[in-house]
């Protein structure tokens, strides 16, 4: 049984006399009365509606102006005070920005420049006793500067403003593109725009400033049992078989030394002479040809893969610290080989990011 059931309703005259009623004890109640019986009741007092949920404007005004007083009395929940933290009281690591997209002027190595539309991730630490940060400063400061900028100094200058804006002590900043590089066919002469997925990140803790470069570089990997196995039964058996050979990632982070200049360019050579079996952009019938004899003459693991790309990093002088990660997405298993290496301190981790093998997908 509901109410309308017990209570008869009322009619107009009745619902009338119950709002007179009504009225003259919210005219003579106290605010706290009429809050706890129901706040609404205030807005059938006109002179008692201002801060009591008056009638409100449905009409968006577009003449309105912000003027310095009006700014100044916004909310800002964001920089309160520490009691209205939620949860523990305690530092956070990273809090900030992710997939702030605009256009990013980078150099090339050959000379000139381009523009490319850049994916921003942007953090700092917070300390226990903030409550939290305004995110909006962190675009503001790549706004300020990526006209005037390249893409380095673009971060540094940045680093440098939302540290000091947000009043953080660290501060890491990563920068997301896809960068185009023309590139030859083996052996018809055409060639063709090969993408190469690249990340800047530039980290600043305790006053310690550290660059690092991403590169996803792309290649076939022909597995040398497979190869073997395929030779032997042509050689014993006279038998036609095909080794299995799969596309195949591997993430190359280096640290740039300080004062050293390594181009995007730089990197991609020296995984191309590493792994020669880069995906091909362009190809004709004698260029399908050639990438199958390229496979035949470099087999590789995926454990060869990781160590023949550390060979070409220990050797170049302007990388430190580095890390390779590489996946062999495999076309005989259901699985897929993987291997890691790393090179000094800033990527020795005990923990491994669950999805870290999973995201090597070229594209992705």
């Amino acid at each position: 049984m509901n109410i309308q059931d017990r209570i008869a309703m009322p009619d107009t005259e009745e619902a009338k006399a119950a709002l007179e009623v009504l009225r003259a004890w919210a005219g003579q109640a106290s605010e706290t009365e009429i809050a706890q019986l129901d706040p609404a009741i205030a807005r059938l007092l006109p002179e008692r509606a201002v801060g009591n949920y008056p009638d409100l404007s449905r009409t968006y005004d577009p003449d309105f102006k912000v003027d310095a007083a009006y700014k100044a009395g916004l909310p800002d929940l964001q920089n309160g005070p520490a009691s209205l933290i939620v949860g523990a009281k305690t530092r956070i690591e990273h809090v900030g920005i992710s997939n702030f997209r605009l256009p990013i002027r980078y150099r090339l190595r050959e000379g000139g420049e381009i523009t490319l539309e850049t994916s921003v991730t942007g953090t700092v630490s917070l300390e226990a006793e903030k409550k939290g940060i305004n995110m909006s400063r962190i675009m503001r400061s790549f706004y300020a500067h990526s006209e005037t900028a390249f893409s380095s100094g673009v971060m540094s200058q940045a680093v440098d403003d939302y540290k000091d804006h947000l009043e953080s002590f660290d501060a890491r900043l990563q920068m997301r593109f896809s960068y185009p590089t023309r590139v030859e066919s083996l052996r018809s002469g055409l060639s063709g725009w090969q993408y190469y997925d690249f990340a800047l990140e530039q980290i600043d803790r305790a006053g310690t400033r550290k660059r690092i470069i991403h590169l996803d570089y792309v290649y076939s990997s022909t597995c040398p049992c497979s190869l073997e196995l395929a030779e032997h039964a042509r050689r014993v058996r006279a038998q036609l078989a095909t080794p299995h050979s799969q596309r195949s990632v591997a993430r190359i982070s280096v640290v740039a030394e300080p004062g050293q200049r390594l181009w995007f360019e730089d990197l991609i050579d020296i995984a191309r002479v590493a792994v020669p079996t880069e995906t091909q952009v362009m190809v004709k019938r004698e260029d399908e040809q050639a990438f199958a004899e390229l496979n035949a003459a470099n087999p590789i693991f995926v454990e060869d893969a990781v160590r023949a790309f550390a060979a070409g990093l220990l050797a170049d002088p302007r990388v430190g610290d580095f890390r390779v990660v590489a996946s062999h997405q495999e076309s005989l298993h259901s699985h897929d080989a993987v291997a890691l290496l790393t090179e000094g301190e800033t990527f020795a981790a005990e923990s491994l990011d669950p999805r870290l093998f999973a995201s090597l997908v070229h594209g992705g």
